[in-house]
């Protein structure tokens, strides 16, 4: 009789273990690939260009805080310009402040052959300038070769790095 109770509680307790086991599922996570050379990021290309154009807004107001607001100055900011060795976040600051906090007028801020390619949390953007700034009565015209490098930080975009050379106006044949 005890051997048929056992039985019968062992099989009860089975059952029920079987019955509250719940069904396994199977859970499916499908990697997303990023090809960081080949994906276009469109929202974030949209950030990279709105910055640009408050970069541009910036030296039209005359707001030097403000364009020095884009940058991201610290240990690994670097600056080529006029075939110079390389300066750091300091020099670039000294030079904006200087350059632009001189301007009397701003003619012409144009910024052509735009182009934002980004790289994740990193954007390149390259440019020809025309600038025309007036200092006083003279008038600087800047036409450059421009690249900024650009990293998204918890403020937006930020310059990281800055490129400028001259740009050759001859017409190309």
């Amino acid at each position: 009789m005890k051997a048929k109770i056992t039985f019968a509680l062992i099989t009860i307790f089975g059952i029920v273990i079987i019955g509250c086991k719940q069904k396994e599922e199977k859970v499916v996570v499908e990697e997303v690939k990023i090809d960081l050379l080949n994906d276009e990021f469109p929202d974030a290309k949209q950030e990279v260009k709105l910055t640009m154009d408050s970069i541009a807004q910036s030296v039209k107001d005359y707001d030097i805080d403000r364009l020095i607001s884009f940058h991201a100055y610290g240990p690994k900011f670097t600056e080529f310009k006029n075939g110079e060795p390389r300066n750091g976040g300091a020099e670039n600051e000294e030079f904006e402040r200087g350059v632009f906090g001189s301007v009397t007028e701003v003619v012409k801020f144009d910024m052509n052959d735009l182009k934002v390619d980004v790289y994740g949390d990193a954007a390149n953007v390259t440019l020809h300038s025309d600038f025309h700034l007036k200092f006083d009565k003279d008038l600087a015209v800047v036409n450059e070769q421009i690249s900024l490098l650009f990293l998204k930080t918890k403020n937006g975009w930020r310059i990281v790095h800055e490129h400028h050379s001259p740009l050759n106006m001859e017409k190309k044949e």
